[in-house]
């Protein structure tokens, strides 16, 4: 349902009567979960609601600057606390994900809360289980609409430069500072509004692209030298790493942030993946070029989904066996073939 189709009276209403308001994004929330999620919670305090923000787990440490990060509530570290947060809201805002089964332990409270449920996200094909709807895939982020869906409110006039800030960075983080996902006029529109609300462009990129530790700067340098595995027939490129790969450089939330572009960015290479082991499970992140779905790709064989070229998947297969299945499916698509 695009934003055009929402009925922005009866949301405001609803808003307005909500003795308590929660703010929920994804499990492994990025930049744009983050920052949407902050954004409409800094709102909120400016209008002197009751507003928790609830994310899953931890978020990479990069993105601490932004304003309140530090009231955000994590459900694995305070469950019972979570739970009842969750059974008290009467209002609830799910950003950046588009399923209740995209919110990791969180999924069962959230699916039985009575609150009503507004989504917010812009990826392909959204579930159920939300009583308000505002999807708009070709957008470059949440944090986008989260925009847009404060000005539709009649809010705009409140955001200021630390809600400014938090706007940024989601649509910053999900295009990659603009390199893809972005080829849209209002996304710049807005990052001119943005800019001029405060935003220190330069600053913002320096806080999270250039922060790396010495052990996340090391780890990059093992991926690339030890870990890349290059399919030149197939233009496809992957990097893998296993728990002992990770703890050897005292892996923290966000450290592989952005590995995998590294192996897209190779000449010739149309799909590309990072493969790690966490938690008894293999991960994996997908990024494509062009005309390659890795969504239909992670949705047919990882039980995963995302964007058309930025998606990620699951398996429980030890890693050697995970690596094997990813190998063979690639046979499977001619169109990634070299091209002769």
């Amino acid at each position: 349902m695009p934003l055009e189709e929402i009925n922005y009276s009866q949301i405001k209403e609803l808003i307005a009567s909500a003795e308590n308001i929660l703010i929920t994004s994804h499990h492994n929330p990025d930049g744009d979960a983050l920052g949407s999620a902050l954004a409409l919670y800094n709102l909120f305090i400016v209008e002197n609601r009751n507003v928790e923000v609830m994310l899953p787990n931890a978020f990479p440490g990069f993105l601490k600057w932004m304003r309140n990060s530090d009231k955000v509530l994590l459900y694995n570290k305070h469950k019972r606390k979570c739970d009842k947060i969750i059974a008290e809201a009467d209002l609830i805002f799910c950003l950046d994900y588009n399923a209740l089964d995209r919110i990791g332990d969180m999924t069962e409270s959230l699916t039985n809360s009575k609150a009503t449920k507004i989504m917010i996200d812009h990826h392909p094909e959204p579930g159920k289980g939300f009583d308000f709807v505002l999807s708009v895939v070709d957008t470059s982020s949440t944090a986008e609409l989260v925009y847009d869906f404060i000005d539709k409110i009649g809010l705009l006039h409140k955001v200021n430069k630390n809600i400014a800030e938090c706007i940024y960075a989601g649509i910053m983080t999900d295009t990659g500072s603009f390199s893809y996902a972005c080829n849209y006029e209002r996304t710049f529109q807005i990052t001119a509004e943005l800019i001029s609300l405060g935003v220190d462009v330069e600053n913002i990129h320096r806080l999270v692209y250039d922060t790396y530790s010495e052990n996340r700067m090391r780890l990059l340098g093992f991926c690339l030298s030890e870990r890349l595995v290059v399919l030149e027939k197939y233009r496809t490129a992957y990097i893998y790493l296993s728990k002992d790969d990770l703890d050897k450089f005292n892996y923290q939330v966000g450290d592989t942030e952005g590995v995998v572009n590294y192996a897209l960015a190779i000449k010739n290479i149309t799909f590309a993946a990072l493969i790690t082991l966490r938690k008894g499970h293999v991960r994996i992140s997908f990024r494509s070029k062009g005309d390659f779905s890795v969504n239909d790709f992670a949705r047919k064989h990882f039980e995963g989904g995302g964007h058309k070229n930025a998606a990620g998947g699951n398996c429980y297969l030890p890693m050697e066996e995970a690596r094997k299945k990813f190998e063979t499916l690639l046979c499977e698509y001619p169109e990634l073939l070299e091209q002769k």
